[in-house]
């Protein structure tokens, strides 16, 4: 599809408020230049310990970082938007595309939570194709596309998906993707895409201009506290994406540590970290499944495992007394005595694998 055709038909799905959005004009940034058009202060705080001083603000958008990310990811840099982590993508996302009290997105639950935060948020309607918990959480294609209304502007897809750690084949993405061309955006959400054997589908986006691809530096990275992923998708959508994020809308200690954390030194440090938490899943796995109060543990490509034990009430009173949380789906049917218990360094995982077996008992 050629980059006119594809704008075209994306933008009839695009809000019209978002079509005529007037971009918010900042002061300019020119460097070797002194800048007394921002309302800065003159010098920095007392108490600033950055790397860079921060009585400046950051580039409206970080071009180095920008161009480190695209580097990163493999695409093209015109396809990708530093966001503050996934999150922010997501509710942009809906907000660009679903009209409120008119338009609908569909997610397949169980899954991150979020999706429907935001569409509440916009007052979009949130429709449901559960995954099918008795064969391994499987996607349901039929029942999706069937699921989908007129309306329906947005699909999620979390791949590998949280909670249950599986990941959707990517034939079945691209076939919802063919089936709701012009009708809907389908959204990968690639949040844990490093610990998986699966290639993403950052490649699609290429052809098809109607999915965008959702990642973060929160996990595999180890950036949680840094609050920066990307959302890559066509072009087009990129820029009215962009039209609508806040200026500035990265904290200059954000910039320097992706940045840092990008060269090829860290990038190597972070591929042996990532294949030590694989490492230990598996090992984590082995020995939960040799315990008694372990029902059922799902194969997983991320850095956790989905378990359903056989009494989880008296399991997470076990780990308590230990001082180990874990995550609980309370009022869900789909994860009834199911845990989401993340995959820690081997000295966490070895105290949990303890907690359970000697009944958690202190002292």
């Amino acid at each position: 599809m050629t980059t006119d055709a594809a704008a075209k038909g994306i933008e009839s799905l695009v809000r019209r408020e978002i079509l005529n959005l007037k971009r918010y004009v900042t002061a300019r940034q020119e460097s070797a230049f002194v800048r007394m058009n921002a309302n800065e202060l003159p010098w920095p705080s007392q108490i600033d310990s950055a790397t860079v001083p921060l009585n400046r603000y950051p580039e409206i958008r970080p071009q180095k970082l920008q161009e480190a990310l695209a580097d990163y990811y493999s695409v093209p840099l015109k396809c990708l938007l530093a966001t503050r982590g996934s999150s922010e993508a997501i509710d942009l996302l809906i907000r660009a595309f679903c009209q409120a009290g008119h338009d609908s997105i569909v997610v397949t639950p169980p899954t991150f939570s979020m999706y429907r935060v935001y569409a509440d948020i916009q007052g979009a309607e949130t429709l449901s194709a559960p995954l099918q918990a008795g064969s391994d959480f499987e996607l349901d294609v039929s029942a999706l596309l069937a699921t989908c209304t007129p309306r329906t502007k947005l699909i999620f897809i979390c791949s590998p998906n949280n909670p249950t750690g599986h990941v959707t084949p990517a034939e079945q993405i691209l076939e919802i993707a063919r089936a709701r061309r012009g009708k809907s955006i389908v959204v990968v959400d690639e949040a844990y895409a490093e610990f998986s054997e699966d290639a993403s589908l950052l490649s699609s986006v290429d052809e098809f201009d109607n999915i965008v691809v959702l990642r973060t530096l929160s996990k595999a990275l180890a950036l949680a506290g840094a609050r920066c992923g990307a959302v890559v998708g066509a072009a087009s959508l990129i820029g009215w994406l962009d039209a609508m994020l806040a200026p500035y809308a990265l904290a200059t200690p954000v910039i320097d540590s992706v940045l840092r954390a990008l060269t090829v030194e860290n990038l190597r440090t972070s591929r042996d970290a990532l294949a030590h938490i694989v490492q230990e899943r598996e090992r984590l796995r082995d020995a939960l499944a040799s315990q008694p109060q372990v029902a059922h543990i799902w194969r997983s490509q991320t850095n956790f495992l989905l378990v359903r034990f056989r009494n989880l009430e008296h399991v997470v009173g076990q780990l308590r007394a230990r001082r180990i949380l874990v995550r609980d789906f309370p009022g869900d049917p789909q994860l009834a005595e199911c845990a989401r218990i993340t995959v820690g360094s081997q000295e966490e995982n070895d105290l949990l694998i303890a907690a359970l077996r000697d009944g958690g008992k202190v002292g």
